[in-house]
């Protein structure tokens, strides 16, 4: 009787054990996800690859076959117009450097405006104005402004980035606890102390969150200010392979900037823990997934 006992009592796991259990789920989960995935990429590429062979034109669709042969002949022949490494590094350059820009002055902007109701109220109709106006329209003025070298990418870069970000930056800075801002002024704290120790703390997640929209803005801006007018970059590669009639060059390109733009997500998402260490974060059961 004792020995039925004992076995029907359950057995504690250790700490180590739990912790063994849950990292083995979440490497499995990972596993799992991956290879999903990877499944659907084979299925899609197969599928373009079968219905060009067999259905539709490849002229027009091209496949997946195609673009990889174009792929490999940029990388280790070149493009027409010279090595598509100067050709990648100047369109990243466009990028980084308005979106550098164009971040900034949006979370300057965005803080002092969601700090200052006046001010807001001032400049909100002309802001709203400047946001309505049609960004594909400016960077053929720009173009005409500057001319086709960098200075007219970057500055449309700077109009899309702008504007994603100051609206997290404003909203961000509104949405600050004012019970925390009241305390701080009674210990003494003056504005600058304020704005440094609690509004743009709390104002962090909405403009890192921001900044992952932003810089896929920000490619997206250099590869329009390329296509309207430049002499390299992939935008001018793509607008010369729409040219011609080489559609796998339009693919290819578009893969590649793709690529460029998952990497600075991976990078920026990166940065974002690092600077919210602090937040508690959420287990897969709270986030649904």
């Amino acid at each position: 009787m004792s020995l039925d006992l004992a076995a029907e009592v359950p057995v504690l796991e250790t700490e180590e054990q739990i912790i063994a259990r849950v990292r083995a789920v979440s490497a499995r989960r990972r596993r799992n996800i991956w290879a999903l995935r990877a499944a659907i990429v084979v299925v899609w590429l197969g599928t373009w690859e079968l219905a060009a062979r067999l259905w539709i034109d490849p002229f027009f669709y091209s496949m997946p076959s195609r673009i990889w042969q174009r792929l490999v002949e940029w990388f280790t022949l070149g493009t027409d117009f010279g090595s598509i490494w100067y050709q990648m590094l100047v369109t990243i350059e466009e990028a980084v450097i308005g979106f550098v820009i164009g971040a900034v002055l949006g979370v300057v902007l965005g803080v002092i405006l969601g700090r200052s109701s006046y001010l807001s109220d001032v400049l909100a109709p002309f802001i709203k104005a400047a946001n309505a106006l049609p960004r594909i329209v400016l960077a053929a003025l720009f173009v005409i402004w500057f001319g086709l070298g960098i200075e007219s990418k970057v500055a449309t870069v700077i109009v899309l980035v702008f504007f994603a970000v100051f609206f997290n930056a404003f909203t961000g800075a509104r949405e600050v606890d004012r019970n925390l801002i009241d305390n701080a002024r009674i210990l003494g704290a003056g504005r600058s102390q304020v704005l440094r120790a609690i509004v743009l703390p709390s104002a962090t997640s909405w403009i890192l969150s921001s900044l992952h929209v932003a810089f896929g803005f920000a490619l997206i801006g250099a590869v329009v200010g390329e296509y309207t007018g430049a002499k390299y970059g992939l935008g001018f590669l793509i607008a010369n392979a729409q040219g011609t009639f080489d559609t796998a060059g339009v693919y290819a390109g578009m893969l590649i900037i793709t690529v460029i733009a998952l990497v600075a997500e991976w990078g920026i998402g990166g940065l974002e823990k690092r600077l919210l260490r602090w937040r508690p974060t959420m287990t897969s059961t709270a986030q649904g997934i």
